[in-house]
C-alpha cells in the first residue's frame, strides 16, 4: 500500500509540473509580438548621390538612414539571394526598407530596374574596390573630382564626396563631418584619417540642418566679375547654394534669353536678398562682348513671359511655366510626371511631397499660385475601374486586395476594415475616394 501510495504522490506531482509549464506558454503567448518600426530619420536628398548597394558597409547604410536592426536585416538579406543585389526590385523586396525609404534612394541606386533586366544585361557596370594610394598630408577641401579618382575612388565616388562637401557649404569643417559622408568606409577613413588636414571636432556653432538644407557661407567677392560668365560653380563662390545657383543660371539663360543687361536684371532674381544685392553690386562689370554674345550665339529654349502665377492652377500649371518660375528641368518634370500619375493634386501638401524637386521654391510658388481639384477623377472602392486602382500610386499596393474584397464585400466601410492599411496610407487614399 504504501509502495502505491508514492506512485500515486509521483504522478500528482508530475502533472502539476506539466500544468504549471503549460500555464507558462500560454501567458507567454499572449505576449504582444514586437513591432517592427522604422526609423523616420531620412538623408536629406541633397546629401545623396549614386551609389552601388553592394559596396556599402554596416556604418554606410546607417549613414544613409537605417536603424542597426534594419542595416543587419539588409546584409543578411543579401547573403540569401546569392551575395549579391542584381536589381532594384530585388532590393526593393527587403522588408526593413520601407516604401517611402526606396523611393527616396531609388534614382540613386545603380542597379537594374527588374531582374529579367539585369539577367539580360552581362555588360551591368560593377566597381571594383581599389586600394587607396595615399603619399602624404592633405586638406579635402582643395581636392577636385580628378584628385579623388587619383587617389582610388571611382568616378562615382569621387562625384558623392564633393557632392558631399557643397551640402555642408563647400568645406567638410573637420574630421568628424569628413567621416559622416556615406560614400566613405570605416576602413578606408582609417586609412585617411592620418593624413587629413582639418580639425578633429565640429566647431559647436556649426549646423548645417538648421532651416535650410545647405549651409550658405557668406562670401564677399574680392574681384570685380562678370554675372554673364559665371556658371553654377562661379555662384557657388560668391556665397549662394547649389540650388540658388541653379536657378540664377536658369533665370538668366531662359527667362532673359542668355544675358543680364542691367543691374536690375540680377536685382529681380528673387533668391538674390536685396542685402546680398547690395553686397555684390560694387563688383559687377558688365562686358558689352559678352552680351552680345549671350543674347546673339545663345539660343533660348522659351521665350520670357509674364505670367500672373496668381492665377495658375497648380493643377493645370504647364512645364515651361514652371521653368518660367525657375524650377530646372528635373524639378518641373518631377511635379508634372507625379501629377500626372496621381490625375491631379487633391491637396498643396502632395506637391512638396514629389521627389527631386526644390522645396524652397515650390513652397514659394505655393504660396502664390491656387490649386483647383474639382476635376480630378474620385471613386468609391466598390466601383472604382481596376486599371485606375492598379496604376495610381497610392492604390497600387493594395488594388489586388481592393478587387477581392469588394466581390463578396460591395461596401467601402467594410473593405477598409479588411484591408488593415496604415492610418497614413489609409488618409491618402481617401483624398480620392467619393
Amino acid at each position: 500500500m504504501r509502495k502505491s501510495y508514492y506512485q500515486k504522490m509521483a504522478v500528482l506531482g508530475l502533472l502539476l509540473l506539466i500544468l504549471l509549464g503549460f500555464q507558462k506558454y500560454t501567458e507567454k503567448s499572449d505576449e504582444p509580438f514586437p513591432k517592427v518600426t522604422f526609423i523616420s530619420e531620412s538623408l536629406p536628398i541633397e546629401s545623396l548621390s549614386e551609389f552601388d548597394p553592394n559596396d556599402l558597409d554596416e556604418n554606410q547604410w546607417q549613414k544613409l538612414g537605417f536603424s542597426q536592426k534594419q542595416t543587419a536585416t539588409i546584409l543578411k538579406y543579401k547573403q540569401i539571394v546569392g551575395g549579391k543585389f542584381i536589381s532594384k526590385e530585388q532590393f526593393k523586396k527587403c522588408y526593413a526598407i520601407s516604401e517611402d525609404k526606396f523611393n527616396q534612394l531609388e534614382t540613386f541606386i545603380l542597379l537594374p530596374e527588374t531582374n529579367a533586366e539585369a539577367k539580360g544585361n552581362s555588360g551591368f557596370k560593377t566597381f571594383e574596390k581599389k586600394s587607396l594610394n595615399i603619399t602624404r598630408k592633405f586638406n579635402p577641401d582643395r581636392f577636385s573630382q580628378n584628385d579623388w579618382e587619383n587617389m582610388g575612388f571611382s568616378e562615382k565616388q569621387a562625384a558623392a564626396i564633393l557632392k558631399y562637401k557643397n551640402y555642408l557649404g563647400g568645406s567638410f569643417v573637420s574630421k568628424e563631418k569628413f567621416k559622416e559622408c556615406f560614400i566613405i568606409n570605416e576602413e578606408n577613413y582609417a586609412k585617411l584619417e592620418p593624413y587629413l588636414i582639418l580639425p578633429e571636432k565640429t566647431p559647436p556653432n556649426f549646423n548645417a540642418y538648421a532651416g535650410k538644407s545647405i549651409l550658405i557661407k557668406h562670401k564677399t567677392p574680392q574681384s570685380s566679375f562678370d554675372p554673364n560668365t559665371l556658371d553654377v560653380n562661379g555662384w557657388i563662390n560668391l556665397g549662394f547654394s547649389e540650388k540658388q545657383a541653379n536657378v540664377i543660371v536658369n533665370y538668366r539663360d531662359r527667362n532673359l534669353k542668355g544675358s543680364f543687361k542691367t543691374l536690375d536684371d540680377i536685382k529681380n532674381c528673387f533668391v538674390i536678398s536685396a542685402e546680398k544685392f547690395e553686397e555684390l553690386k560694387p563688383f559687377i562689370k558688365f562686358n558689352t562682348a559678352t552680351m552680345a554674345k549671350s543674347s546673339d550665339e545663345r539660343k533660348p529654349e522659351f521665350k520670357q513671359e509674364k505670367t500672373d502665377f496668381s492665377k495658375v492652377d497648380m493643377n493645370s500649371i504647364t512645364f515651361k511655366q514652371l521653368l518660367e518660375f525657375g524650377l530646372d528641368e528635373k524639378s518641373a518634370g518631377s511635379m508634372i510626371g507625379f501629377r500626372k500619375k496621381l490625375g491631379g493634386f487633391m491637396t498643396k501638401e502632395q506637391i512638396l511631397e514629389t521627389y527631386n524637386i526644390d522645396k524652397e521654391l515650390v513652397q514659394k510658388l505655393l504660396s502664390t499660385a491656387p490649386l483647383d481639384n474639382s476635376k480630378v477623377e474620385r471613386h468609391t472602392l466598390v466601383d472604382a475601374p481596376e486599371e485606375w486602382l492598379k496604376n495610381h500610386p497610392y492604390f497600387k499596393y493594395s488594388a489586388d486586395k481592393i478587387i477581392f474584397y469588394r466581390i463578396s464585400n460591395p461596401d467601402d466601410k467594410k473593405i477598409w476594415k479588411l484591408l488593415k492599411t496604415k492610418p497614413e496610407y489609409e488618409a491618402r487614399m481617401k483624398l480620392y475616394l467619393k
